[in-house]
């Protein structure tokens, strides 16, 4: 909401008013200023570069399933990149991020290397999750990213654990947990909330309302098709965002994820956004029309931020083709080295599936 704020009268100088004469601290202010702008440039560019990086592995993966290369099942995050990277923003290296099966993009925006991400959806043993996880389940402990998990909502009640284990322990940490809104459907979703509303458990629940659950569109699941207002019925803060807008969902996120830290309890940002490709690899997308998802793909994130900054002459081709060719030149070495990475060997794969005894055999 805007508060209109008055004014005051500014006094108009008599002719025979001395020229202001130019102080230090203005000059520092000055300085400041135009530091100030330059970060926030640089800042743009690298949300910029990280949309571009899970734009281009995304598109890549899709090739490399065409070829048989990766295998399973695939849910690619096209269009949905504003989310993932505008949330990861507002998080530090030692909050917890608890993702769907749709989470390449949070990997990445979390900061699992791309070479780790596409190794594991390769199926190798250097992927971040040793090549047995796949698409739906990256994870990296040492970065707090605990999955990927496959099961529909079956995350949130992960997230709930992990921030009452914060809670408990007094750490001023965040726990993020990602899912759509089919999981908002799900009762595991309405008991963590509950849950975490009564504890009082420093939870950041992002819903990524793609309007999709699978098939079902929203308003055929869903009788009251606000959600953010749905959960603010469990007695936390709430609200609604244009998750195509990847400034507007980072500005969200750290006032959550600032207001979580600081003890006021979980929060719930619904970030209304789109995927522009099917559910999976494997769905024909028949219960979309095509005008449908032409007319979300004028809201495309990237070119929208991409837009705002040319209008601000703060990007240029020759920078839009320099990003674009760093990112190209980094998944072609993901893939690279996911190529000649080795199999898990066939002696290891009773591994990790039972506890090792004492003297670890």
């Amino acid at each position: 909401m805007t508060v209109a704020r008055g004014s005051r009268p500014r006094k108009t100088p008599s002719s025979t008013s001395k020229p202001a004469r130019k102080t230090a601290s203005g000059s520092r202010n000055a300085r400041s200023a135009v530091g100030a702008d330059q970060s926030n440039a640089r800042h743009r560019a690298a949300l910029l570069e990280a949309m571009l990086r899970i734009r281009r592995f995304e598109e890549r993966c899709v090739e490399l399933y065409s070829a048989a290369k990766i295998r399973g099942f695939v849910h690619l995050y096209i269009g949905e990149e504003a989310v993932a990277v505008g949330v990861s923003e507002a998080l530090t290296p030692e909050d917890a991020v608890v993702s769907t099966y749709r989470e390449h993009g949070h990997a990445l925006a979390r900061g699992i290397p791309s070479e780790a991400v596409m190794a594991e959806m390769y199926g190798k043993a250097t992927g971040c999750s040793g090549g047995r996880g796949g698409s739906m389940h990256l994870f990296d402990a040492s970065r707090r990213f605990y999955g990927g998990n496959a099961i529909v909502a079956g995350g949130i009640p992960l997230a709930a654990g992990l921030a009452l284990a914060d809670h408990l322990r007094a750490r001023p940490h965040v726990t993020c947990c990602f899912f759509g809104d089919g999981a908002f459907a799900e009762g595991e979703f309405h008991e963590t909330a509950n849950l975490a509303a009564l504890w009082g458990l420093p939870l950041l629940l992002v819903c990524e309302n793609n309007r999709y659950a699978m098939g079902t569109a929203l308003e055929r699941h869903e009788a009251q098709t606000d959600l953010a207002m749905r959960a603010a019925s469990y007695g936390m803060v709430a609200w609604a965002v244009d998750g195509m807008d990847v400034e507007a969902v980072e500005s969200a996120a750290r006032r959550a994820a600032g207001a979580v830290r600081a003890g006021a309890g979980p929060h719930f940002l619904e970030l209304r956004t789109y995927r522009f490709r099917a559910h999976s690899m494997y769905d024909p997308d028949r219960y979309r029309d095509k005008a449908e998802v032409e007319q979300w793909k004028t809201r495309d994130p990237i070119t929208r931020l991409a837009d705002r900054m040319r209008e601000e002459g703060r990007l240029g081709e020759r920078e839009l083709t320099r990003l674009e060719k760093q990112v190209a030149e980094e998944i072609d070495r993901a893939v690279a080295a996911a190529e000649q990475a080795p199999e898990e060997p066939v002696q290891d794969l009773l591994r990790h599936v039972t506890s090792a005894s004492p003297e670890g055999d």
